[in-house]
């Protein structure tokens, strides 16, 4: 048994530790990681037994991975047959596409068929959705990555809440919603008061449902609280494929175009007209960067009519052509 500190939790010792199996991506991301397996740590430290245990897995027994920050990690063992009772835990992070193997997928599924429970961090859900464990699901996926995921599995009812729990299939948005996840793991199975005593420890005040989202409110992100103008912001964000002219965009809110004008050059020094287009050719780099969209269905799929006017205005935002930035990708992830 543990030694229990001053402000133990009491609760009822398990007859074996719950075991998680972290299965480390290249270039996974550390702060998903960290703050899942610390929320463990600290549930066994606060209750004075040992709940939980885990092991750091890769595809090669022994070997070592390297997270996006630079830090490397040895593992405990390879893609082995797991116990029935352990959870899966794969944590994503960038390239996530170059880091799902073919191997890696066929280990997952025969665990899936086995009836392990899965769980993935950060950009984990693609790996999931590409091994066929999230079809029909609904599932979560760093915001970055969600425009890419739903373009390549429209079977994923995808959310854009902090983490989701369908069944045995978890995920998480990646950053901190690991500790959301994981002390809802720790209430479900021991009671609120161990998971709260663990979120003390952390720390960590607002715990978060899988009913609130990962990203920050438009005026947090712009900087800028006016009612008016973050609703045109929203409505920009929510119609990428099918842009709004800016004078409908106006009559929606109750302004007049000019005022619209106004309003962005007042707050974003920009015309609404730069904003939109901007937001779209985001988009545009997070497809060609993340999916094997041709760059023609990427410019239909951020609005743009025709080839040769999406390579004009990427050119003119990026200094590079959709081909080029495709190109440059493809000799990065090969190195």
């Amino acid at each position: 048994m543990m030694q229990a500190g001053p402000q133990t939790v009491p609760v009822d010792a398990p007859k074996a530790p719950r075991r998680f199996v972290f299965v480390l991506l290249d270039n996974f991301t550390l702060l998903s990681f960290a703050a899942a397996v610390d929320s463990l740590r600290i549930a066994n430290r606060m209750s004075g037994q040992e709940l939980y245990a885990w092991k750091l897995a890769c595809e090669a027994p022994d070997a070592r991975v390297s997270c996006s920050a630079g830090a490397v990690f040895e593992t405990d063992i390879g893609l082995d047959e797991l116990g029935r009772e352990d959870t899966i835990v794969i944590c994503g992070g960038a390239d996530v596409q170059h880091a799902t193997t073919k191997r890696m997928l066929s280990w997952l599924r025969r665990e899936a068929r086995r009836g392990l429970k899965i769980a993935g961090l950060c950009t984990a859900a693609y790996v999931m959705a590409r091994a066929g464990l999230l079809e029909g699901k609904r599932a979560t996926t760093h915001w970055e990555n969600h425009d890419s995921f739903t373009e390549e599995f429209d079977e994923v009812e995808l959310t854009k809440s902090v983490f989701v729990v369908d069944g045995n299939r978890m995920t998480t948005a990646g950053g901190t919603s690991s500790i959301d996840l994981f002390l809802k793991l720790i209430a479900d199975e021991h009671g609120e008061k161990l998971a709260n005593a663990v979120a003390d420890q952390l720390i960590y005040s607002s715990i978060r449902t899988d009913q609130d989202t990962q990203r920050l409110s438009v005026p947090t992100r712009i900087g800028v609280r006016h009612p008016k103008l973050s609703q045109v912001i929203q409505m920009m964000e929510a119609n990428i494929e099918e842009p709004i002219s800016p004078s409908i965009l106006a009559k929606d809110v109750g302004m007049s175009t000019r005022q619209l004008e106004r309003l962005f050059r007042r707050y974003l020094n920009r015309s609404p007209k730069r904003y939109y287009m901007e937001l779209r050719l985001q988009k545009a780099r997070n497809l060609l960067m993340q999916t094997d969209m041709t760059v023609i269905n990427v410019a239909l799929a951020c609005g743009f009519a025709s080839p040769s006017h999406f390579s004009k205005c990427y050119r003119a935002h990026y200094n590079t052509t959709p081909y080029r930035e495709r190109g440059a990708q493809s000799a990065r992830l090969s190195v």
